[in-house]
């Protein structure tokens, strides 16, 4: 059979990423990525210690980071995403920036990680006041908290769920429960769902149709801010960081009923 007509394959552009050992969802990063963009995987060592502010900082070390991005540098991404919340706002904004100072000097490449994601994020649609979802204990949560207060966010509601292992097995119907609990109708400007092991994927535009509101996910900020220093876009549905678009909703009438989850 002659292929030579068949030219390729296409030139693919890499972005490399850091994951926790315990990091489940690889496949729904991939869900936001354009076709001639591929991911480069590799995961922090394993500890035996439950999410908690604990391993969110073994996870984050420096060290740690430096020999993740080394074994990333074979494939030559040209930036790499520490894609883990806890890990990357534990320490505060200081602590987000010398993380990622770490990883560049490490791979010679830009490197971000999902928290400081977060906050351009936040910025690019001019939110101020978000509502939070996530599936940790209380002290991590609120450890999140003092970060998103450092950057001058205030954070107007908020649902945890107290877990501790299996966060990617959180099913959307439990996310939507805890979105409708932690929104503040008339306060919050958006929605921020955290964890880069909480699936998130297909909630995200049904939660903004009903909330009306923009709804941020950590995989979803993660990959756009990655796929954002290539110069360019993620993909997905109606989602209103990826689509200006989706930015406006029309205005509810009193007779209208919102279609539910039930």
């Amino acid at each position: 059979m002659d292929v030579t007509f068949l030219g390729g394959p296409r030139a693919q552009r890499g972005v490399g990423v850091v994951a926790p050992f315990d990091f489940a969802l690889d496949r729904e990063l991939w869900r936001w990525v354009p076709d001639d963009v591929s991911l480069h995987l590799t995961r922090t060592p394993f500890v035996p210690v439950e999410v908690s502010l604990d391993l969110a900082r073994l996870v984050s070390e420096h060290e740690t980071l430096g020999d993740a991005v080394r074994t990333l540098n074979a494939v030559a991404p040209e930036v790499v995403a520490y894609a883990c919340t806890s890990g990357s706002f534990v320490d505060g904004m200081a602590g987000e920036s010398a993380m990622c100072a770490a990883m560049t000097l490490a791979g010679e490449v830009p490197s971000i990680t999902t928290s400081g994601a977060l906050l351009d994020a936040l910025r690019e649609l001019g939110v101020r006041r978000p509502a939070l979802v996530t599936p940790y204990t209380g002290s991590v949560t609120r450890a999140l908290e003092r970060y998103l207060a450092e950057a001058g966010i205030t954070v107007t509601g908020c649902a945890f769920m107290g877990l501790t292992r299996h966060i990617w097995k959180v099913p959307y119907r439990d996310v939507v429960d805890m979105a409708r609990r932690a929104v503040r109708p008339g306060e919050s400007d958006a929605l921020f769902l955290s964890c880069t092991n909480l699936p998130t994927y297909d909630v995200i535009p049904q939660l903004e149709a009903e909330l009306r509101i923009p709804v941020v996910s950590a995989n979803q900020v993660t990959m756009w801010g990655a796929l954002r220093r290539l110069g360019t876009r993620a993909v997905g549905p109606y989602q209103a960081l990826l689509d200006e678009s989706a930015r406006a909703w029309p205005p509810v009438l009193p007779e209208e009923q919102q279609e539910g989850w039930t």
